[in-house]
């Protein structure tokens, strides 16, 4: 968990999250972003965040996938983090680049999306890490980030079916887009390739080859 954070810690530190206007053309990808962004100059928005992150995980063989957490009723805003998984505990951890943020239950154990969103469903606590903020400029509180801002975009996700490099770029080599939503909900995509399931078992299903996350059908 260590390697988990510190690298979480270091892009949040090195890039400074811009919400405001759209990520670099040219690829979206950790190398293009990380040149457009390394003098400071300006940064990313939460997918560009998650999206450099991502591929960090995966360049230390570290199995991570970013997920776009959505609110019922889409009108400006939802938010994007990583799921990034921990052979040791066995399951994916909820890491968000925009906010520094993991998430414990109330003895501090390290709690993934799937637990934190069951955890907000049925009024269990559900804890920000003292260390988390956005920019370094502002503290961000559980109350504020969990039970005001997250709650409302868990309500379904989305996923690309497989993660490397380039991923948001070369999406027309992917296999799916995957969604995790209620049952009896339908997001009526019109792409084909795209899928929607109710099985949270098969959403976060382990990892299946090294570095490089794929679901398996």
């Amino acid at each position: 968990m260590a390697t988990i954070k510190h690298i979480l810690t270091y892009i949040h530190d090195k890039i400074r999250h811009d919400g405001q206007n759209g990520n670099p053309t040219g690829g979206n990808n950790s190398i293009n972003f990380a040149e457009a962004c390394k003098d400071g100059s300006r940064g990313l928005n939460c997918r560009g965040l998650a999206t450099v992150l991502n591929e960090c995980y995966l360049s230390m063989g570290i199995p991570s996938r970013v997920i776009t957490c959505m609110p019922k009723r889409y009108i400006n805003d939802c938010h994007v983090i990583n799921a990034v998984y921990s052979s040791t505990l066995g399951k994916w951890l909820w890491i968000d680049p925009t906010n520094n943020a993991w998430v414990t239950d109330e003895q501090g154990n390290l709690l993934s999306i799937q637990e934190v969103r069951a955890r907000l469903r049925s009024g269990q606590p559900v804890r920000v890490n003292e260390e988390a903020n956005w920019n370094n400029e502002k503290k961000t509180t559980t109350e504020e980030y969990l039970y005001e801002y997250m709650a409302k975009n868990l309500f379904y996700l989305e996923s690309w079916t497989r993660y490397g490099f380039n991923t948001e770029s070369d999406y027309e080599n992917l296999i799916n887009y995957i969604f995790l939503q209620p049952t009896g909900c339908d997001s009526k995509q019109r792409n084909p390739r795209n899928f929607s399931v109710n099985d949270d078992r098969y959403f976060w299903q382990p990892p299946h080859a090294g570095s490089c996350p794929q679901l398996q059908k």
